[in-house]
């Protein structure tokens, strides 16, 4: 059986700590310490050359580091203005012709605000701007890369998980990025039970099927959070916002899903990744509730 892959996004700052200054060091660093997936991170910009982005990915296939890759952040699903759809497409072939001397298969994308649109049209455009990605990624042969639709930590973004699994159900090829912190921040901290956790897979199981499910991309850190939603990363040092990792691996674990877990913590991202995973070997020993 397949079991969930877990590593951090970008490199933590123990890593820098350690001597290393090259993320080609990564995945040897990362596999050392039992993690098993890494997320190269493009949020500000596709700046990684060919040849760096192919000793990176020699690497994670020599270590077995499952590798994937965040879009910039720029990207806005939701607009239908025609030059930003024009960029929304040119920033996500950036990203997939770096995914693969990378060797990354997923991609994660973010969903668009809605600014002065009604939610139904910034929602109605953001399926507009999916199929125009999906088409340019096949015109130009560049396939190999699932794209993943990321739930979103801001109330006035569209990403909820309602609206993500909406429009990872229109395309059999596309899978959804749950970020657990985010759908925390955003629902003023309701992803902390088991039953929050159940609701949402079971939603997800109703909207995508269960084999998408079962196989997810998933974020997850702790986030502070207002009445607008998300604030800032912090670390799992924080308890006062969460949220638990515990009640997604119990769940995770139950139904016998394998996802990839990357970890978003502000610093400790690696550390807190392993966290994740004992916590998530812990209750592989416990009887499924």
């Amino acid at each position: 059986m397949a079991e969930p892959k877990f590593g951090p996004a970008g490199n933590s700052e123990s890593f820098a700590a350690a001597g290393f200054k090259k993320s080609e060091d990564a995945p040897a660093w990362l596999a050392q310490m039992g993690l098993t997936a890494f997320e190269y991170q493009c949020g500000r910009g596709v700046r990684c050359g060919e040849e760096t982005a192919l000793k990176i990915g020699a690497a994670a296939e020599q270590h077995g580091i499952q590798m994937s890759i965040h879009a910039p952040y720029f990207i806005n699903l939701s607009s239908e203005e025609s030059e930003r759809m024009e960029k929304n497409v040119g920033y996500v072939l950036e990203t997939a012709r770096l995914a693969v001397p990378l060797g990354a298969t997923r991609m994660v994308v973010h969903c668009g605000g809605q600014g002065k649109l009604t939610r139904d049209r910034a929602m109605r455009n953001s399926h507009e701007n999916v199929k125009n990605i999906l088409r340019a990624l096949d015109e130009a042969h560049l396939t190999g890369c699932t794209v993943c639709l990321e739930t979103m930590g801001k109330k006035s973004v569209l990403g909820t998980a309602e609206e993500v699994c909406e429009l990872v159900a229109a395309d059999d090829r596309l899978l959804p990025c749950i970020d657990f912190g985010h759908l925390n921040c955003r629902t003023g901290g309701h992803m902390n039970t088991r039953e929050e956790v159940k609701a949402l897979f079971d939603l997800m199981e109703n909207t995508i099927g269960h084999e998408r499910t079962a196989k997810l991309h998933a974020h997850f850190s702790h986030i502070e959070y207002n009445d607008k939603g998300e604030v800032r990363h912090l670390t799992f040092a924080d308890t006062v916002y969460g949220p638990d990792f515990t009640p997604v691996a119990e769940e995770t674990a139950a139904r016998g899903y394998a996802p990839t877990f990357i970890c978003e913590s502000a610093g400790t991202q690696a550390e807190d990744a392993l966290a994740m995973k004992q916590c998530f070997m812990d209750k592989l020993e416990i009887p499924n509730a």
